[in-house]
């Protein structure tokens, strides 16, 4: 039976991961690829941003020696402009940042052929587990399938955003984490 293997890393490790980061993307994105929001060049500019932000972890998830999937996310600063375009949101409370309220869950992927085997579900569990936030966020599509497991894990829809200009729209969600 093969056992698999979580580890997290830090910002500075990120780029020495980058080959099998970006393997893993294109394996789990490959039907959406043609897109130029989805592409793996694209994808990886926002991932150099997300590592410049505080409290970033990342998350992998390895079989024998293959990286099967990883998450990452980190801390929304103060003056985050992540709320910035949330739409259909009812509580003015919500999008009030401290620094260190909000841990933005960034990505979350598994290769296809291990999607279905809780994988998953153990990479998301691991990244929050000891965060110290109150409250999560994550953004997904409506399509996505992680969309339905996301509602099934606790997290609550609070409205929609379009993150960048070439973006679908998303539906934002939050989970509390204490």
């Amino acid at each position: 039976m093969t056992i698999l293997h979580l580890r997290h890393h830090r910002a500075a490790a990120v780029p020495a991961l980058r080959d099998g980061l970006l393997d893993v993307y294109a394996d789990s994105h490959a039907d959406q690829l043609e897109h130029p929001f989805y592409a793996v060049d694209r994808y990886w500019e926002r991932v150099e941003n997300y590592l410049r932000g505080p409290a970033f972890d990342l998350v992998t998830a390895h079989l024998d020696d293959l990286l099967v999937g990883y998450t990452f996310g980190n801390a929304l600063p103060a003056d985050t402009r992540w709320w910035t375009a949330l739409r259909g949101a009812d509580d003015p409370d919500l999008t009030r940042e401290t620094g260190n309220r909000t841990f933005a869950f960034r990505e979350f992927m598994t290769r296809k052929r291990h999607q279905g085997r809780g994988v998953g579900r153990q990479l998301h569990d691991e990244l929050l587990a000891h965060r110290s936030e109150e409250r999560a966020t994550l953004l997904v599509r409506t399509d996505n399938p992680a969309r339905e497991l996301y509602l099934r894990w606790g997290w609550t829809i609070v409205g929609t955003m379009q993150p960048f200009p070439d973006s679908p729209v998303m539906e934002a969600m939050v989970r509390p984490l204490r």
